[in-house]
């Protein structure tokens, strides 16, 4: 069959149509670099970027279709009151680390595993690995994967080896979580056997830490429910605290984390006793 054929500045079709990676890492870049300054130009993004102003056009249309930004003449804004962006972009540009720590946590995982994740990028990776991992579609018995995030559920409710139960809650539109009372009383009824928890910070002394204290509420439930805890966390999240405790260091049992952490945070990690694996 002969390929579809593309433009200079439109990506390449993957093997099944849509398109490349690359591209989600750069609408990801042209977010990222709105929110640095809350205002970009098209020329500006033609120079950090090297794409043509063809490009950084269509780049900003489509992150505008989605709300994130506000077209101007000759580019971008950020919406009002837009302090956190919404998730569904942010998972779109996992980085490749966060793909490898993902990787590495499904190899934990084994068919019949009652595990749950609540939100975030790396989770959000996480449930990608799960979805298509081998070991796990092929077997006898269901994986159970218990979450508050609606966008993992979305993505896995078509699944079949995973049975998915989702919590109940108010929705936090940053991070796309469920949160609250509802959701609390639901997990008082369950046991998990391993939590895959995504964090904003991780340190030997201040523990696992959300940005958000009703993110964190839900997350130490889901701590409190589970029998083993590991912590997935790229490497600008190892040794550093953020806004709210979701749980000590001695409640967690591994760390997920990439090449470019900091060797004195890791030594911390495991003189606390904490499993760090590095990938």
């Amino acid at each position: 069959m002969t390929p579809p054929p593309t433009t200079p500045d439109a990506p390449p079709a993957q093997a099944d149509g849509g398109p490349r990676p690359g591209r989600a890492r750069r609408l990801d870049a042209v977010l990222d670099l709105v929110v640095a300054t809350g205002h970009v130009q098209v020329d500006e993004l033609v120079e950090a970027l090297d794409i043509s102003p063809a490009t950084a056009r269509r780049d900003l249309d489509a992150l505008a279709a989605q709300q994130l930004v506000i077209r101007t003449r000759g580019g971008a804004t950020l919406p009002p009151q837009s302090g956190d962006l919404p998730l569904r972009y942010r998972a779109a540009g996992a980085s490749r680390e966060k793909e490898r720590i993902a990787d590495a946590a499904a190899r934990l995982v084994a068919p019949g595993d009652v595990v749950a994740v609540n939100g975030g990028t790396t989770t959000t990776a996480l449930a990608h690995a799960l979805a298509t991992r081998p070991a796990l579609v092929e077997a006898e018995r269901d994986t159970v994967l218990v979450t508050n995030a609606v966008n993992i559920a979305q993505e896995l409710a078509v699944r079949r080896h995973l049975q998915l139960v989702v919590t109940g809650g108010v929705l936090r539109d940053r991070s796309y979580e469920l949160v609250g009372r509802w959701a609390e009383s639901l997990l008082e009824q369950i046991s998990i056997d391993t939590l895959f928890l995504g964090v904003n910070a991780v340190d030997a002394e201040l523990g696992a830490c959300a940005d958000s204290d009703s993110e964190a509420t839900m997350a130490s439930q889901l701590v409190a429910r589970s029998g083993a805890v590991v912590v997935l966390a790229d490497s600008s999240k190892v040794g550093r605290g953020a806004f709210a405790r979701i749980c000590p260091a001695e409640r967690i049992d591994t760390v997920i984390t990439d090449d470019g952490v900091d060797p004195e945070a890791v030594a911390a990690l495991q003189a606390a006793r904490i499993d760090v694996q590095i990938v």
